[in-house]
């Protein structure tokens, strides 16, 4: 590809290929005012916020689990599940994953193996699993999901380690957002086997362009700040691109998210290693978005934790529309079902979920809404000790002390 013009006409062709087809709540410190992403005094599109609004759903969704009309849990999931589906407008169709494994190497306690597996004919998945050395196999597994973070150049590497060594900007951003840690490093030393694939367009599965340098087409760890920087700056805008690409194509980019993950419990139930009744999944940021997404649509994950992606999408609309990108959208959603009622197609499987009343991404006052929301279906659903909500006085990040939390959670239901 010489062009990016040309790149966006492969990627809309290969994206075409692809067929269509009683509460326990632990809130700390978190007031209910909130802060504009934008910066801006008033609402983000001034003389037509009123209008915006009047367009938006109201409190009472069709296909919410609180409505009177829906008594039995498995046909209100049953209902919900398959309008998710239709809207993701994307139906892969069920491939072997034909995985293989290129590289596997004794790392003292763990071992890790780089994978590629397909989740589609189209896609060819780059993948790391992590395997206790001292668990008995099979042993429960974790699918690791990345964030977004407008960070491209690597993916799966927030979670996991690929290689013996780290660019200096990934590792501060998990001083940031992640405690310092890869945090499928514990998960795999306390004994689950970890997966973690590269999320579409980001990592090994990036925009590369033939004209881009060498030091970006590389990798290097040699990159400058300024040099990484500017690689994402040029994604970040272009995503705008790529979004009305694959809309264009006839799918949708949370739809694509969304069936990759679900392949990836495909791929992970193959493995011996690994035991097919006891999965979970967990994820920061937009992963905390697909980790709700993987429990919503998949029975086999039986535990989930969602950090810091958890707010009621109506009330984004006013000034925190900037925080809602194309990665997190399905059309003609959130007239049926707001954000939690789609978490809560989990439901009975346990679900942990973490937010930060300092999170300027979202308007805090929808934070406790979704978290409530939440807490209401799974009383309702009969099982409230199987929902924890955590609001603390942080930002936006899965620090180590929530990813302690969040362990036991797995520990206690897996």
């Amino acid at each position: 590809m010489n062009t990016r013009r040309q790149f966006i006409a492969t990627m809309a062709a290969s994206a075409a290929a692809s067929p269509i087809g009683a509460l326990t709540a632990e809130v700390v410190a978190a007031p209910k005012n909130s802060i504009s992403l934008s910066g801006r005094n008033g609402p983000e599109f001034g003389s037509l916020s009123a209008v915006i609004q009047n367009l938006k759903g109201g409190s009472d969704l069709p296909l919410s689990f609180l409505r009177r009309d829906h008594q039995d849990l498995a046909a209100w999931k049953a209902k919900g599940r398959a309008k998710m589906l239709e809207l993701l407008q994307y139906a892969p169709a069920k491939c072997d994953p034909n995985a293989e494994v290129v590289s596997r190497k004794d790392c003292g306690d763990y071992i890790r193996e780089e994978v590629r597996f397909n989740t589609t004919p189209v896609f060819r998945v780059p993948a790391t699993v992590l395997i206790p050395k001292n668990a008995t196999l099979p042993a429960p597994a974790v699918v690791a999901l990345h964030s977004h973070g407008g960070y491209y150049m690597w993916g799966r590497e927030r979670e996991v380690e690929t290689s013996d060594a780290i660019h200096p900007t990934l590792r501060n951003m998990r001083e940031v957002g992640y405690g310092g840690k890869a945090y499928g490093i514990e998960l795999v030393r306390r004994g689950y086997v970890v997966i973690a694939i590269d999320m579409f367009y980001w990592g090994e599965r990036r925009v590369v362009l033939d004209d881009d340098p060498p030091e970006w087409k590389a990798r290097s760890l040699t990159l400058s700040d300024e040099q990484v920087k500017a690689y994402h700056n040029r994604c970040n805008r272009d995503e705008e691109i790529m979004a009305k690409t694959l809309y264009c194509a006839g799918v949708s980019w949370t739809g694509i998210i969304a069936w990759d993950d679900i392949r990836t419990v495909d791929y992970l139930i193959t493995r011996p290693d690994v035991d097919p009744n006891r999965i979970a999944c967990v994820g920061q940021s937009v992963g905390g978005l697909r980790s709700s997404y993987l429990a919503a649509l998949d029975d086999r994950i039986k535990a989930a934790v969602v950090s810091s992606w958890m707010c009621s999408f109506p009330n984004q609309l006013e000034a925190h529309i900037r925080g809602i990108g194309f990665t997190k959208i399905i059309p003609g959603m959130y007239h049926l079902m707001d954000h939690p009622d789609i978490a809560s197609l989990a439901m009975p499987k346990p679900l942990m979920v973490i937010n930060g009343s300092q999170d300027r991404l979202f308007e805090l006052a929808g934070v406790h809404a979704a978290h409530e929301k939440l807490a209401k279906c799974y009383v309702k659903a009969g099982v409230p000790e199987h929902f924890k909500s955590i609001i603390e006085d942080a930002p936006h990040q899965f620090n180590a002390e929530r990813q302690a939390e969040a362990w036991a959670w797995f520990d206690k239901w897996l």
